[in-house]
């Protein structure tokens, strides 16, 4: 008897995860439709969210990141304001991440090897310093950044 009751509450428990995650999907959808959000895509995440209304704030920037061997349009990354080398490599990963899962394409990227390959160049100087601000590249809202490749030495 008592392992009804519980096979009971587990689907429960399944049936309210289900609605709520419905009702999250749905209030997503509206947020969306708001101007200010219209161009994030359908399945969107909290992140990016927040990061559309961080650069609605002026707290954010986009800096787009561009393949040197591909002449695909390049990647509208969003980093905050202050961010880092590090920080814009890491908004690169989640921005490649997301864009894969909704395409359907690679699910694992080794990005050690994408990093001890490739290196962020702007205006031919490398940002080889993960410490260092963008803004102490020159870096500013909606400048362009290239993945080029590493020579070996």
């Amino acid at each position: 008897m008592e392992m009804e009751e519980e096979e009971e509450e587990d689907e429960q428990e399944k049936m309210a995860h289900a609605e709520v995650l419905e009702l999250w999907q749905a209030g997503l959808a509206r947020l969306v439709r708001d101007p200010l959000l219209c161009d994030l895509p359908a399945q969107v995440t909290a992140e990016e969210i927040s990061s559309q209304v961080a650069l609605e704030y002026g707290q954010a920037m986009t800096v787009r990141v561009r393949r040197a061997d591909a002449p695909e349009a390049p990647m509208p990354v969003v980093v905050v304001q202050n961010a880092s080398v590090l920080d814009l490599k890491k908004a690169i990963q989640r921005f490649v991440q997301l864009k894969q899962e909704r395409e359907g394409g690679i699910q694992h990227i080794s990005w050690k090897y994408v990093w001890r390959t490739y290196s962020l160049s702007f205006f031919g100087e490398k940002l080889d310093d993960d410490q260092k601000k963008l803004r102490e590249y020159g870096i500013r809202n909606r400048d362009e950044v290239t993945f080029v490749k590493k020579l070996r030495k």
